[in-house]
């Protein structure tokens, strides 16, 4: 079975290295099984450091579709062109698409297009919200998708109501978690420990992405001095990358405790987030792996595609509210956070289980 996975950005390399491991086992242990790793993006993208590879202790893409543009609309159509070359020339049983992307609904249409299987990682999450470019891709790739993989229950009912087969269905659990525990002994104590005089549990990690976010930069000063001023005189480490950092660098100017780094290889920001005293983000990676560390975390957004993150977790939402992110900041100064668990199936078998469902297949 040749299986042919397929990322359009960073962070999908973090959700399919563990699948990337279990088929390599796999295969080694002599059953009929290998895959081609495809980057809907260009090779000198200069988020693809060598460091995220040696960390997740894989290799580089087999095939760039060197896609890279900003429009939406033009980035789909480019690599629907691009994938459909790829899947022409060759031979291809099952694709695997992560998240929800414009390139992974771009891959999933051509896909079928092709007669292929379509297996989608994370299925059945949902924001709820029509207006999001991203939850027209998840609605999408769910409906076309011979596999719906996802990491709850949650999910499953929503896959469930929308008119997914229940045959198609499978709860397999959370996959960055597999990612996470394969790697908790090899986290690294970054430099910026030394640098900046702190220690572990003594420091709140900001990170920022989301460019609607950004763009509203009144609001985003009044959340930054919000959270500054609620931590006292605790230190804020905010790993950030290109627009967020120059933005926030200019509107927290004055904010004596934001401290803004560099963004760290996978290993050390791994380290740093799993010691915070807490972290305030408005990414849902971060958000999970701060309750598989038992971290408090404040999400910048008014929902989360994986709610177990809050329901059982150490997560709680508070949407773009300067008040409320006060709040927050305050209960993890003074030591004050809702008791979390481990959600169900955050095992780390989540590759095992989606690699036995492809074999039991027989596609």
């Amino acid at each position: 079975m040749k299986i042919c996975i397929i990322v359009g950005a960073r962070p999908n390399f973090m959700k399919v290295a563990p699948l990337i491991h279990a088929i390599e086992k796999a295969k080694n242990a002599g059953q009929d099984i290998d895959s081609s790793l495809i980057y809907a993006g260009s090779e000198n993208d200069p988020t693809l450091e060598d460091s995220l590879f040696s960390d997740m202790m894989i290799n580089r893409p087999d095939v760039y579709l060197g896609v890279d543009c900003q429009n939406l609309n033009e980035l789909t159509g480019r690599v629907m062109s691009e994938f459909d070359r790829y899947l022409t020339e060759n031979k291809t049983d099952v694709v695997i698409v992560v998240d929800d992307l414009a390139s992974t609904m771009a891959a999933a249409i051509v896909t079928k297009k092709h007669g292929i299987a379509l297996a989608h990682l994370v299925a059945g999450t949902r924001s709820f919200d029509i207006k999001m470019p991203k939850e027209i891709n998840r609605l999408v790739i769910d409906g076309l998708s011979d596999f719906l993989f996802t990491a709850g229950i949650g999910s499953n009912s929503i896959v469930n109501r929308e008119g997914a087969e229940l045959s198609h269905v499978y709860e397999v659990g959370n996959i960055l978690i597999d990612t996470l525990r394969f790697n908790h002994k090899r986290l690294s104590r970054p430099h910026v420990f030394d640098q900046l005089c702190i220690k572990e549990g003594e420091y709140i990690v900001f990170t920022l992405n989301r460019k609607a976010l950004i763009e509203k930069e009144e609001n985003l000063k009044a959340m930054l001095l919000s959270m500054s001023k609620a931590a006292k005189n605790t230190p804020i480490i905010a790993a950030l990358r290109n627009k967020a950092k120059e933005t926030v660098e200019r509107l927290a100017d004055g904010m004596h405790n934001i401290h803004i780094i560099d963004p760290l290889p996978y290993l050390k920001f791994g380290y740093l987030t799993a010691h915070a005293k807490g972290i305030v983000t408005d990414s849902g990676n971060v958000a999970e792996e701060a309750t598989f560390n038992n971290v408090p975390c404040v999400t910048l957004n008014n929902y989360t595609e994986h709610i177990e993150t809050v329901k059982v977790g150490s997560n709680i939402l508070v949407g773009e509210d300067a008040e409320k992110l006060a709040e927050c900041v305050t209960d993890i100064e003074e030591g004050r956070w809702k008791k979390s668990s481990l959600p169900d199936r955050w095992d780390g078998r989540t590759s095992e289980r989606i690699v036995h469902i492809l074999q039991e297949a027989k596609l």
